[in-house]
């Protein structure tokens, strides 16, 4: 028997399958540029929510939120022929934000750094 639970093992095989068609044959030009962070499946097989992230302003996440919307039948369609299961999960996709905060912050420090350091220093 594999180590793990089997809803962690289909949300990875559902984020591949999901990831692979967006690369490969999705089309629509809403759908450049995203990045599939990660997957939540609950343990009954039902839903999965899977999590996208978009470096941009908010116009572009909700074209995006559209052209994924868009494209869930054809996914959940591609990704039932892909994977073997009795009934495909219905899936939502979710902006996940945390690709945004860490460009963000690393903004932030490439700005600490490259500030002269004379400035906050106190005379001794």
């Amino acid at each position: 028997m594999l180590a793990g639970k089997r809803a962690t093992r289909v949300g990875d095989e559902i984020l591949k399958c999901a990831a692979g068609l967006l690369m490969q044959k999705v089309k629509d030009p809403r759908v450049n540029g995203i990045t599939l962070t990660g997957v939540h499946i609950s343990d009954d097989l039902k839903n999965a929510t899977i999590f996208f992230s978009l470096i941009g302003n908010e116009d572009n996440v909700k074209r995006a939120q559209a052209g994924l919307d868009s494209a869930k039948g054809f996914i959940k369609r591609e990704i039932g022929l892909w994977i073997k299961l009795r009934n495909v999960p219905e899936i939502v996709f979710k902006h996940d934000p945390t690709l945004e905060a860490g460009n963000r912050l690393e903004k932030l420090f490439h700005k600490i750094r490259t500030e002269d350091p004379g400035d906050d220093v106190e005379q001794q």
